[in-house]
Parts: structure tokens; C-alpha cells; sequence
């Protein structure tokens, strides 16, 4: 595919940034914790603004894990993920507002949403927020000369 510095991403790296993100978001379903809520919030909001080369586990699967795996068969294009990531976002602010409002069953509803989201992607390869974008772009084209 195309360069990285280009806009594409190790799929690889993708499913364990989704591993990650199943887990901490399991911790938060299990413990009610909005801090934790919100640091995985703080972690999505830097994917889908600055990239997904700049998230914290995208740095951590660039420097610990893949210079033990090798190049990757394929990359794929970013702006998918990027806007999962966005979507991720969304999901986390509202469980940070339910829990910070006393709201639980909302917090927890919108952790456990966002938490299958994630698993789906790091067990199967699924990525419920990339087919979303996807889907946008065939029912929206985006104008030429504009890129996603």
C-alpha cells in the first residue's frame, strides 16, 4: 500500500490497539472508574485528532511489538481507523458523563458498547467503526481535490 508517512497503518497494529483498548475498558465496566474512563478517552481523542501513529498504543506496538514481528503483509489506509478512533471518542465522553453525573447504567451502557466495539476488532479483525466510515463514504462521496 502506501507509505506510512502517507496515511496507512500496520493492520496488525490496529488489533492490538483494540486488545488494549478491551481491556481497559473491561477495567472500567468493572469498576465504575470515570479517571479511567476518561484517560481512554484522552487515548481515542489523540488517534482520531493527531493520528494513530501519535496514540500512546500505537507507540507502544511501534517500538515494543513490531520489531519483533517483522514488516506487515499489507497496510491499510488510516483514515478508517482514524475515525473509529473519533467514534470511540464520542462513546467514552458519554460514559464519562454518566458516571460523572451519577448516571451509571449510562456510563457502563456506553463503556460496554464501546468495549464490544473494541473486542470485535482485536478478536476478529472486525472494525465496527471503520465499516461505519466506509459506509459513509459510498452514501456521501467526499468532492474531489478534498481527502479523508
Amino acid at each position: 500500500m502506501s507509505d506510512p508517512a502517507l496515511g496507512s497503518v500496520d493492520p496488525r497494529g490496529l488489533r492490538f490497539n483494540a486488545g488494549v483498548t478491551a481491556v481497559v475498558l473491561a477495567a472500567v465496566v468493572l469498576t465504575d472508574s470515570v479517571w479511567l474512563l476518561a484517560a481512554q478517552a484522552a487515548v481515542f481523542g489523540v488517534g482520531a485528532v493527531a493520528g494513530l501513529r501519535f496514540s500512546p498504543y500505537g507507540v507502544l506496538f511501534r517500538t515494543l511489538v513490531a520489531p519483533r514481528l517483522g514488516p506487515p503483509a499489507h497496510r491499510e489506509a488510516e483514515a478508517p481507523p482514524r475515525f473509529a478512533q473519533g467514534v470511540g471518542l464520542a462513546f467514552a465522553v458519554v460514559g464519562v458523563a454518566g458516571f460523572a453525573a451519577g448516571l451509571t447504567w449510562l456510563g457502563v451502557a456506553a463503556t460496554a458498547l464501546a468495549w464490544v466495539a473494541a473486542f470485535l476488532n482485536a478478536a476478529f479483525g472486525f472494525c465496527m467503526g471503520c465499516e461505519t466510515y466506509l459506509l459513509i463514504r459510498r452514501v456521501l462521496p467526499i468532492s474531489k481535490g478534498v481527502t479523508a
